[in-house]
């Protein structure tokens, strides 16, 4: 019988072991940029900042009610959720979570995004098969946690003690730079996003793509907004000038 009970027991410490705390379900299962539902008549109420007390996305016209608590600014690209890694890794350990940078600013996905073509890679996410760059294991923050949470591991090991003066209301901003450098889904298909890296490989990423949009231009003969009124002549239609 006293076995029996230790075997309950070492069950129960597991399932704790493996739960996620409600600001951990609800980061990685609550909807983002979508219309606030109370302030939805007015302009910019997009839900962008996650409260980390009440466990829910708000829209800047709800932070006043938020202001005491510990708030975590969400960022958009390319339609994914994105969190900066500096606020991110003061919360959850994100090592073997493959960083990118955007705009200058290192963040992490936080959830998985959908692939349009299965890739044979080496290396590749444990939990969802994307490819990524050595030495990293996983694309985002749900993909380590579920993984983890899969193997029985226990996630109290790379959470930390939330320090509410690290998320404050002032250390937010609220002034529009929430859109991480929005570009084409046909842009995104093709991984074209730059991954953390010293400076020098940053620097000869960006020669490269500077190279690459000379040589398109070069090869496109004409200016990219002068594309839909020259499509819009009739072929072989004379165009003479009007008279003076």
């Amino acid at each position: 019988m006293e076995r029996g009970g230790d075997d309950e027991e070492g069950e129960e410490e597991m399932m704790v072991a493996a739960t996620k705390p409600a600001w951990l379900e609800g980061l990685m299962s609550e909807t983002f940029f979508s219309s606030c539902g109370i302030h939805e008549s007015r302009r910019k109420s997009e839900k962008n900042v996650f409260c980390l007390l009440c466990c829910l996305s708000v829209c800047p016209h709800c932070l006043p009610s938020h202001r005491p608590h510990p708030l975590l600014q969400v960022r958009r690209y390319v339609y994914h959720d994105v969190i900066r890694l500096s606020d991110l890794e003061k919360l959850i350990d994100c090592s073997y979570i493959q960083p990118y940078t955007i705009n200058g600013a290192k963040v992490i996905f936080i959830n998985q995004r959908p692939q349009s073509r299965v890739k044979l890679s080496s290396n590749v996410c444990f939990t969802c098969d994307r490819i990524l760059q050595e030495p990293f294991h996983f694309c985002s923050l749900s993909c380590k946690v579920d993984y983890l949470v899969y193997q029985g591991g226990d996630l109290s090991s790379i959470l930390y003690r939330i320090d509410e003066s690290d998320f404050t209301f002032s250390s937010l901003r609220m002034d529009g730079h929430d859109q991480l450098g929005e570009i084409s889904t046909m842009e995104d298909e093709t991984d074209d996003i730059v991954v953390i890296s010293d400076q020098s490989e940053q620097g000869s990423n960006s020669n490269k793509k500077d190279k690459r949009k000379k040589e398109k231009e070069k090869e496109g003969n004409y200016l990219p907004g002068m594309v839909l009124s020259v499509g819009s002549r009739r072929k072989g239609a004379p165009h003479r000038a009007p008279f003076s």
